[in-house]
């Protein structure tokens, strides 16, 4: 490969000056330029003799990541400095303490919480999920950590391309489980929904590139819609003396994809693509009598869907979003969002948390206390570090989705809580001991049980009693961090002795057995029963739940495992599967299926059912070998963001023929002989068998299933465009389990 060192040269200067023509607005004197300059250096200097999997120089990375922080999230100097520096301790021989000696300590510790952990992390545990557990450790410290670790991955989403197939997977499934809920979580909309988006397209591409380009050739007909839509508005807001903009935003590409999803309908059909917003000039006293009247004057010209309206601006979203939402009847018959927001709430809602603390400092900030009580949330989840990376990562992302309930205590005061919070959770947030004591509660004088889960404008008043003890029950009611943190540290002295009480049944189970109980042994033992971790496992042995004949049976499994590993490749770890499966594919990152490979052991994943001419990968589990997974699967996300080292890339073989099982769902308007039609068409016609069918109908519709057995995706589409051509069908999609 030629190189033009000149030209790169070049190159990095243009964007070193774009990053500080960005970062001006946010620069206070001559030396936060000399510092961003200085740091600007010593990156370029630890990573010279770096490049990227593009062939392009590493630099180029951190210079993109600090212009996405200061000009997307509105990040200042020392923000700017540390993602200039994020990658140097992790990928060259400087260390944090001589960051630290010359950046300073703030700079030092935001890129210490960027510094992934080195090696392979716990036992049975994650290393994605540890790294993950450091750098959001480092939120209740300097939230800044996250936001340019929200920057820096989408950076590395808008460059996946020159990845491999599997670090593709990998990537976009972690973002998929946690930066795009996280940034959505800190307000970061925009970026949230390209994260969204990106992570789209690397699982499932030709759905991406149907609505991209469907997107792009309605474009000028929505260009059209809009100006008609606003021409009367624009004369009325003219007359009054607004100062404003209106303009149109097309939603986000995955939540198009998600409505034909879940409504089962053809891009044409969803109507609500784009939605009208309203922005105004005023001042923060008057802001909220302003979105009221403009929402007067959109409604004189256009009947509102009253069961649409969302005041954000009285009850602001607990990320800061501020904003007025109705739906009005266009003059074409379709539904418009218009979305109703002041120049101070627009930006709040382009740039989230980031934005809060300029207008903090202003001296005007009114909605931050809601993002406040959320990194509240974190810190008490922080509380509990003993506690399993996954399972952490797990109970973090309980807090990252936002539709809230808003209730009240006795005196009146609001509290929120997340959408499916109980009376538990509310007991917590009071006091601890309140919540361990509780019994139930009173709810508009009416008693409730601890389950009960609260609703909007519920006032409550908690019921204790001294003989009402925390168990582990609790653990599944209760829907915020800092309540299960808090019943997990009342059960832990208890667990911890029973736990130890298990622990010395198992060491003589297996003596009995003549099996060495070893790690390797403890994680096929968890798997066996299904546990995520040895001392649930150590508990359940302890306290009953798991009897001693059940041990027993696991023997029985081990020595059936054991044959078929005679037989077959069960890998137990990555670094195991690579070195046994080296020898015997063409390509060692790739798995074909179909050819002749009898001693790797892999199947067909049930959850989404994968046929030849998917898109897909392969899973490596503990017990059970390889997993063939649609790179669609959302079954799979979780999975791929925890144990990304699992993921190995893989295709059909092309000459193999198979038969592969196929789910269908049909919905239409019922007549006799339309079930004849469906059976005749797939059986007669396209000579394909049918394994199942159900079909029910109701009021002259009828909806079903039906399961085939097909060859390969192009004959699995042709009958479903068949069935879909018979009289009667609305709608035929493909069924995941």
């Amino acid at each position: 490969m030629n190189i033009d060192l000149e030209k790169e040269r070049r190159e990095l200067l243009s964007m070193y000056a774009n990053l500080l023509r960005k970062a001006r607005p946010f620069l206070n004197d001559s030396d936060d330029v000399k510092n961003i300059k200085k740091a600007f250096l010593f990156a370029t200097d630890a990573h010279k003799e770096m490049r990227r999997k593009s062939g392009e120089p590493f630099i180029y990375h951190p210079v993109a990541v600090a212009t996405i922080a200061t000009e997307e999230i509105g990040l200042g100097t020392t923000s700017i400095m540390a993602a200039l520096l994020h990658d140097v301790v992790e990928d060259t021989d400087h260390t944090i303490e001589e960051i630290e000696e010359v950046f300073g300590s703030k700079v030092a510790l935001i890129v210490n919480g960027l510094t992934k952990i080195s090696g392979a992390g716990k036992k049975g545990g994650s290393l994605q999920a540890e790294n993950f557990r450091k750098m959001l450790l480092t939120i209740s410290e300097d939230v800044r950590v996250v936001l340019i670790k929200i920057a820096d991955r989408l950076h590395n989403m808008r460059t996946l391309m020159s990845m491999p197939k599997d670090k593709q997977l990998k990537v976009k499934a972690e973002t998929e489980y946690i930066y795009a809920p996280l940034a959505h979580r800190l307000g970061l909309y925009n970026i949230k929904s390209e994260l969204e988006d990106l992570s789209l397209k690397y699982s499932d591409g030709p759905l991406y590139d149907e609505i991209t380009k469907k997107l792009k050739e309605s474009e000028s007909a929505r260009v059209h819609f809009t100006d008609e839509f606003k021409t009367p508005l624009t004369e009325t807001l003219d007359n009054q003396g607004y100062k404003y903009t209106i303009k149109s935003r097309t939603k986000s590409i995955t939540s198009i994809a998600n409505k034909m999803k879940k409504q089962k309908v053809p891009f044409e059909e969803v109507f609500d693509l784009f939605a009208i917003r309203i922005i105004f000039e005023s001042p923060r006293e008057t802001e909220k009598s302003t979105c009221w009247h403009i929402y007067s004057i959109v409604t004189d010209y256009y009947t509102p869907n009253v069961s649409r309206l969302r005041d954000w601006i009285s009850m602001p979203k607990s990320n800061g979003y501020e904003s007025l939402h109705t739906t009005v009847m266009g003059h074409n018959g379709h539904w418009v969002e218009v979305q109703i927001r002041s120049k101070r709430m627009d930006e709040i809602a382009e740039k989230g948390y980031a934005a809060h603390w300029k207008y903090k400092e202003q001296g005007q900030a009114s909605s931050e206390q809601g993002i406040e009580q959320w990194l509240n949330e974190v810190r008490s989840l922080m509380e509990n570090d003993k506690v399993n990376a996954v399972e952490f990562l797990d109970d973090f992302r309980t807090n990252l989705f936002n539709k809230e309930v808003f209730v009240f205590t006795p005196n009146g005061d609001l509290k929120v809580f997340p959408f499916g919070a109980t009376v538990l959770d509310f007991a917590f947030d009071i006091h601890t001991e309140v919540g361990a004591k509780c019994l139930g509660a009173k709810i508009n004088g009416k008693l409730v049980p601890l389950s009960y889960q609260l609703n909007n404008g519920d006032q409550i008043e908690i019921l204790t009693a001294n003989q009402s003890k925390a168990n582990e029950g609790w653990l599944k009611i209760v829907r915020t961090s800092r309540a299960r943190a808090k019943i997990k540290s009342h059960l832990k002295d208890d667990r911890k002795r029973i736990g130890m009480i298990g622990r010395e049944i198992i060491d003589r189970k297996f003596k009995q057995l003549k099996i060495k109980y070893d790690d390797r042994i403890a994680q096929q033992l968890r798997d066996f029963f299904n546990l995520s971790s040895e001392s649930d496992l150590y508990y359940q042995v302890g306290e009953g739940i798991i009897q001693h004949k059940e041990i027993k049976k696991f023997k029985e499994h081990l020595d059936h495992t054991n044959n078929v590993k005679k037989k077959k490749i069960v890998p137990d770890s990555a670094k195991e599967f690579k070195t046994k499966i080296k020898d015997i594919r063409k390509d060692d990152d790739e798995l074909v299926i179909g050819e002749d490979m009898d001693n790797v052991h892999y199947s067909i994943a049930n959850c989404c059912n994968p046929i030849q001419g998917d898109d897909i990968f392969g899973f490596i589990t503990i017990n059970n070998g390889i997993k063939i997974h649609r790179t669609s699967c959302p079954n799979s996300v979780a999975m791929m963001a925890n144990y990304g080292y699992r993921i190995i890339k893989a295709r059909w073989a092309s000459e193999k023929e198979a038969s592969f099982i196929s789910k269908i769902d049909i919905e239409g308007t019922d007549r006799i002989g339309l079930v004849n039609d469906v059976t005749r068409i797939i059986t007669s016609r396209m000579k394909v068998n049918i394994r199942s069918i159900s079909i029910e109908s109701n009021d002259g519709i009828f909806r079903g299933n039906i399961e085939i057995s097909v060859k390969n995706l192009n004959e699995f589409e042709k009958v479903i465009k068949e069935i879909s051509d018979i009289d009667g069908i609305i709608r035929v999609t493909r069924k995941d389990d």
